[in-house]
């Protein structure tokens, strides 16, 4: 089968595996990029700069870019995604399927109209959950209903999002697990120079080698809580542990604030890291944290590169990829948000148990294990079944 894929733009993310199924797999496919951001240089108002990715996400493998011509391109609205001429280069490619990441934009309404219109089915790959925030309207349980119902195939990355799709009355024959899997080469403990520069890192820090780190990475915004990590560790004032930020955004000052009022308390701030940068920003660490709340941490991919690592992960219970990756004193340690003190007590248990030598052993071959089943290979196996059970 020819299969079509429309995705908003280039990511980390999607790219290697688009590239690793071109090696790997006799798949026919072109990817159809509605927007050049991230291999141009172009301001993301949530880390607040201007950056592109410095790791290749167009070679390897087929897709064009699409020409937007929405005035202000991005998901932040309807028309961000804006491609006239999606429907022509649809239509001259004739695909068999198409493969859509997402919904909520124009183009990809039209993507939508187009296969229907052609009578080319349709697969979706979506990582919502329901978690957080209750049954949703019934408008919109049954404009969701409608829409979903136009798709052959829904490829779910994990249990919170399989739930998802059934609560839209999704069937499960038409569900295959593709879980989220990131580039295990990249995020690979035995990366030429990643351990020299993780230490190189830690002493520019003063952070002594028996130090343990706890560390987090991504976008300093409100949604993943930063500054309750950071109430959480000074609260707790753990002996011989030091706190550290990567990333930029709005938080980010007022974070520096909070820590310089604390003088001398163990915090540290290194700035946005760029892709290839980020295997030693994880091997700094003995525990990585993401504490967002909400529907906005829809997976959590950063998990998925920190435990590539080996580092066990303290996470939200409503982080989306919570069920899955991180079993609570087996693979990391799970916190309730709605909790006010859940977080600092979860964080000093990890702290504890990590202090450990044979625990954090017995931990960190367990991180493994749950990991290895998190690659582009699944990936793949969800996708392949998919266009299999619609060609039967």
């Amino acid at each position: 089968m020819r299969l079509a894929i429309v995705l908003s733009h280039p990511t980390q993310y999607y790219s290697p595996w688009f590239r690793w199924m071109r090696a790997h797999t006799a798949l026919q496919f072109h990817v159809f990029y509605l927007w050049d951001f991230g291999v141009t240089k172009q301001h993301d108002p949530n880390f607040g700069k201007s950056f592109e990715w410095d790791v290749d996400l167009l070679s390897g493998y087929d897709s064009e870019i699409v020409p937007n011509t929405a005035g202000t391109p991005g998901a932040e609205h309807f028309f961000g995604f804006r491609n006239p001429g999606l429907a022509r280069r649809l239509t001259d490619w004739k695909p068999d399927a198409l493969l859509l990441f997402g919904y909520k934009w124009a183009s990809h309404m039209r993507a939508i109209a187009w296969a229907a219109s052609h009578g080319v089915p349709l697969i979706f790959r979506g990582d919502s959950h329901l978690m957080g925030r209750g049954q949703p309207p019934l408008h919109v349980r049954l404009a969701l209903r409608a829409l979903y119902s136009r798709f052959a195939a829904f490829l779910y990355v994990g249990a919170a999002n399989r739930e998802y799709f059934e609560a839209f009355g999704v069937p499960s024959r038409k569900l295959f697990l593709a879980p989220h899997s990131v580039n295990a080469e990249l995020f690979d403990t035995g990366r030429p120079g990643a351990l020299e520069s993780a230490q190189k890192l830690r002493s520019q820090l003063g952070i002594g080698s028996e130090t343990q780190v706890v560390l987090f990475a991504g976008k300093l915004v409100a949604a993943k809580q930063p500054a309750e990590l950071l109430n959480a560790f000074l609260k707790l004032s753990p002996k011989n542990a030091a706190l550290v930020f990567v990333g930029d955004g709005p938080e980010l000052e007022g974070l520096r604030s909070q820590a310089s009022a604390h003088g001398g308390a163990p915090v540290h701030f290194l700035p946005f890291a760029n892709q290839s940068e980020m295997p030693s920003r994880y091997l700094l660490a003995d525990l990585f944290v993401l504490p967002s709340r909400g529907i906005y941490e829809t997976w959590g991919l950063a998990v998925n590169e920190a435990m590539h690592m080996g580092v066990p992960c303290l996470v939200s219970s409503l982080v989306g990829c919570q069920r899955d990756l991180v079993t609570h004193g087996e693979t990391g340690w799970v916190f309730d948000p709605a909790r006010p003190d859940d977080l600092g007590a979860g964080l000093s248990e990890a702290l504890g148990e990590l202090s450990s030598v044979a625990r954090r052993t017995e931990i960190r071959r367990a991180v493994g294990t749950r990991i290895s089943g998190y690659n582009y290979p699944q990936t793949t196996n969800g996708l392949v079944a998919a266009l299999e059970a619609m060609s039967a």
